[in-house]
């Protein structure tokens, strides 16, 4: 079957006639004049011009599928001396072909590759075709290289496709929406009018008190709709995720294997799929569309301190995508109570650091305190008022009020929760999606086209072995290889992340001890500083290339494993990117919170990373200060380079590089003199690669605002301006730099909403642990109510410490510079609860040692429960279902009822006047045929009976 007897490729002026379709007549649609038809050429035609339609200017282009031309248009257009020498080309490569059999073999190969595409999008496109989908070919555009097949689908093949995927949608019938009583109405109409000038300036933002009764569409039940007007009763969301559904149930048989739409594009038979934007964005006398409106409310960077028109992204892009952008909207604006409660934390450190006396005790340079080398030979002994700075600042973070901020974050974290199911509730309703766990049961999944590929080979190897068997799918048993090299390469990757934290412990170590025997006094007085600063930066950029290499394995890895559906494949991928990211980038944080300072040993017996290089200790300040820098600026760099500039310059780039690719120097030239076609536009945009990279980078902040906040107080803030400005950096790519997706139906967020409850059940724990073994909040409360000797917290910094005899060294780690105080040492100093050297039992643990230690657990326990039991009892005090929804659900309910009843009245009074009617005629016809003829020959009967007969005919009249 050759490809131009089922339709003809459009050139730009040639005439056009409409695809004769399976059917044409059955669905109403008159051929139109040709005459007529033909004239509607694209520079006469504004609509056409623009891409949007075919070229007949009606039809609307519902979705559009390209492919790799091999002789490109643009060649035709060129000059006859650009000609010339292609001919003179072609004719030498042909001579060179009959002389060389290598250069033959290529030619033929890639010529029966090229026939294999072009015959399976033939069958391909006839099926579409008997489905009734109407079609239309350019491979004469100013995309050299390029075909386009554009799709319309007619109104039947919408209805029918609608029914099938049951899409809610509006009736005739409306409903006043109640907000309840006078009181809450009366609040809600004077918050309205408050933040009017936070609303964007959209229609579909508007709060109504009416709203139309859905139903889902029934070609029997189409006069429940309003059909007035039907080229705008399928909005283009909805008619192009119809089309997509089409082409995901299409499978070409023909050849060895079925392949639908995914195994076409990834074999390169089609080279993208999409459906077209509505639009131009800016330039002259553009039309007014939904893109337009959202690039100018939504994705300006003007608009920022407005709230996002969620209604109108969820018209545009579907519900899916809404909900992410509502879901994302709610966080960042629960932010806002976060921020606040945490610079009011961080202030009150400011405040009171001059009335903390365990830094004002390390400050104090009367105390003459020696303490010991922080390494072998290269360190000698030091002051500890050295450590007054990072004591200082250390309080900034580590303070009462930090336990009450952790606290109050753990109940935020519910909170929050709460309040997105709560409007998640409120969009189900405001998007009729209540009772769409029904539809998704009745609509399943189609399966992926890697996963029919292997139940193929499955029932060709058992095929092979003369065994029958009914319909074959993939059991655990055919994954198992799957799941055991998954689990050895998760293990694998975790491992490598362990392996570069423990690189960089030895780069800090090492470092340290170089920068200590530096000449400089400037380098060796800020030694500490470098080595925290360079170290973080260094986990930085390991962290943003790992977390690139893991994305790009996770999904290898669930390609690996085969599942059946889309939705599997995603949740599962999105498992084990999880996993894989928040180990890379909590790895580091929780060595610094947990371990850091824990594994020293003491002096005299102290545990080595490697060789001469002893494992690190904590400032005398704690390990908090250092934590808080780690977090800063993981997380900064993490939202600025990975999250802001990633997300601007990659799909620019990857943009630039597809144009440059397709451009030619006659391309061009023609660039500057006609502008290209909605269609061609958008295929030089950036596919849409899903919402899961989207989602983990707010999960994984998500975890730096909830898991660490004990430490890191202005965590939520910058979290807070990231998401600001997030907001509109993803909503300008979603409008201007990617594809428009396909709409998807969605009720709730999925898998991502169990992530989120998981981080706010392990934030908790982690935040007792980090106030109890990380912060010295414990130890203060037992010196102050157990050892103090007047209550106070004086002398809590000599309790922390022990004394060491430097004549016990260990040979060659005494220090290389006894004198560099100006005096000898005897004893140093050391952080620890150990017994003195002179003591019956020599540099054992204290008793104060055991009661820090039962009280930083007791502590874990009672905070854990504690917080525990508020947030439990936060989730059962909130309803999921605003009281007001749920009255409107069920008033749906009985509207539809209603409506139904009325509907069933209706045809059984119609019914009963029919009936009524027949009789009516039937008794009619009955007096007509008393004919003379027959009442003489019944006139031997009784007159009253005759009577009666005469009486019956009058009152059936």
């Amino acid at each position: 079957m050759k490809r131009n007897e089922k339709y003809t490729p459009l050139a730009v002026k040639e005439k056009v006639d409409i695809i004769n379709i399976k059917g044409i007549e059955e669905i109403g649609y008159v051929q139109q004049d040709p005459m007529i038809l033909n004239s509607l050429v694209p520079e006469e035609n504004t609509r056409c011009r623009q891409g949007l339609y075919f070229q007949d200017g009606k039809r609307k282009v519902d979705y559009v599928l390209t492919y790799h031309v091999k002789k490109p248009s643009g060649s035709r257009k060129r000059s006859s001396r650009g000609n010339a020498l292609t001919r003179t080309l072609r004719r030498s490569h042909r001579a060179a072909s009959k002389n060389d059999p290598e250069i033959a073999a290529q030619d033929l190969s890639v010529d029966y590759h090229e026939d294999d595409k072009r015959f399976r999008r033939e069958e391909f496109e006839g099926i579409l075709m008997e489905m009734g989908l109407e079609l239309e070919m350019d491979e004469n555009t100013k995309t050299p290289g390029v075909g386009f097949v554009k799709i319309h689908a007619p109104w039947n093949v919408l209805c029918r496709e609608a029914e099938f995927m049951k899409i809610k949608m509006p009736t005739k019938k409306v409903y006043e929406i109640k907000q309840g009583s006078n009181f809450v109405e009366k609040i809600n109409s004077f918050i309205t009018k408050v933040t009017e000038p936070l609303h964007p300036n959209v229609e579909e933002n508007r709060i109504t008190n009416v709203k139309h009764l859905s139903y889902p569409f029934s070609r029997e039940k189409q006069h429940l709709f309003d059909l007035s007007d039907r080229d705008s009763f399928f909005d283009s969301k909805t008619r192009s995720s119809i089309v997509f559904e089409i082409l995901k149930r299409t499978k070409c048989t023909k050849a060895k294997y079925s392949m639908g739409i995914t195994s076409l594009l990834a074999n390169g038979i089609y080279t993208a799929a999409y459906p077209l934007h509505d639009g131009d964005i800016d330039g002259e006398n553009i039309d007014p569309n939904d893109r337009k409106l959202l690039y100018e409310e939504w994705a300006s960077y003007s608009v920022f301190y407005k709230y996002q028109p969620i209604s109108l992204i969820r018209k545009y892009f579907g519900e899916k995508i809404g909900l992410y952008f509502a879901w994302l909207g709610v966080y960042t604006q629960m932010l806002i109570p976060a921020s606040i409660v945490g610079i009011i934390v961080f202030l009150y450190g400011c405040a009171t650091v001059d009335d903390d006396i365990p830094s004002m005790e390390m400050c104090d340079r009367r105390n003459n305190i020696t303490m010991c080398p922080l390494c072998d030979r290269a360190c000698s002994y030091w002051k500890l008022s050295i450590g007054c700075a990072t004591a200082r600042a250390s309080h900034l973070f580590d303070n009462p009020a930090t336990v009450f901020f952790s606290i109050f974050m753990a109940l935020w974290a519910t909170m929050f929760l709460e309040h997105w199911k709560r409007r998640q509730m409120r969009l189900n309703y405001k998007w009729d999606l209540t009772g769409f766990e029904e539809e998704e049961e009745a609509v399943k999944d189609h399966p992926r086209a890697e996963y029919e590929f292997k139940v193929m080979q499955k029932s060709l190897k058992k095929e092979k072995q003369h065994k029958k068997t009914e319909k074959e799918k993939l059991t655990c048993k055919d994954r198992m290889p799957a799941y055991i090299s998954i689990l050895v390469l998760m293990l694998l990757m975790i491992s490598v992340t362990f392996a570069i934290v423990f690189g960089v412990i030895l780069y800090r170590v090492s470092t340290n001890a170089a920068l200590v025997m530096s000449s400089n006094p400037i380098t060796r007085s800020n030694v500490r500083l470098t080595v925290k600063a360079t170290a973080a930066i260094i986990n930085l950029v390991v962290i943003l290339i790992l977390d690139e290499v893991y994305g790009v394995i996770a999904r290898r890895l669930t390609m690996l494993e085969v599942p059946k559906t889309d939705k599997s494949f995603e949740e599962r991928l999105i498992f084990k990117t999880f996993i894989l990211k928040f180990v890379n980038a909590f790895t580091p944080i929780i060595y610094i919170a947990f371990f850091r300072g824990r594994l020293v040993g003491r002096p005299g017996n102290y545990v080595y990373a490697y060789k001469s290089y002893r494992m690190e200790e904590c400032a005398h300040g704690g390990c908090l200060m250092e934590l808080c820098i780690q977090l800063s600026i993981i997380m900064l760099g993490k939202q600025l380079i990975q999250n802001n500039l990633f997300e601007i310059g990659i799909p620019k780039l990857k943009k630039l590089i597809r144009y440059i690719k397709s451009k030619r120097p006659s391309f061009q030239e023609e660039e500057r003199e006609k502008k290209l076609q909605r269609y061609e536009t958008d295929y030089f945009l950036e596919p849409f690669a899903g919402l899961s990279p989207e989602y983990m980078e707010m999960i994984i902040q998500f975890g730096f605002v909830t898991l660490f906040v004990a430490s890191f107080p202005l965590a939520p803030l910058f979290a807070l301006l990231n998401n600001i400005i997030e907001i509109r950096l993803d909503a300008k790519k979603f409008v201007a730099e990617l594809r428009r997706p396909v709409a998807a139906r969605a009720k709730d967020i999925g898998i991502w909403y169990n992530l989120l409850r998981g981080i706010g059940k392990i934030a908790v724990i982690v935040n007792a642990f980090v106030i109890s073994f990380t912060s010295d909040f414990i130890p203060r409360l037992v010196y102050q109510y157990m050892y103090s000797p007047d209550g106070t917290m004086h002398g809590f910094v000599n309790h922390t410490l022990s004394y060491f005899n430097v004549s016990h060294f260990q040979e060659g780690t005494d220090p290389h510079d006894p004198m560099y105080l100006g005096y000898k040492v005897e004893v140093c100093r050391y952080k620890d609860y150990r017994e003195p050297p002179w003591s019956p039992n020599p540099y054992d643990v204290t008793k104060e040692f055991w009661a820090v230690l039962a009280a930083r657990l007791a502590f874990v326990i009672v905070f854990q429960n504690v917080v525990m039991i508020m947030s439990d009892f936060v989730d059962w005090l909130i309803p999921d279902i605003p009281k007001d929804i749920s009255q409107q659900i069920q008033k749906e309910k009985i509207l539809m009822v209603e409506l139904f009843l009325k509907e069933e009245q209706g045809k059984l009074q119609m019914l009963e006047t029919l009936v009524a009617r027949g009789k009516e005629a039937k008794s009619t016809e009955n007096c007509n045929t008393h004919s003379p003829i027959s009442r003489s020959r019944n006139h031997k009967g009784s007159s009253g009976s005759l009577h009666s007969q005469h009486l019956d005919c009058e009152g059936g009249v």
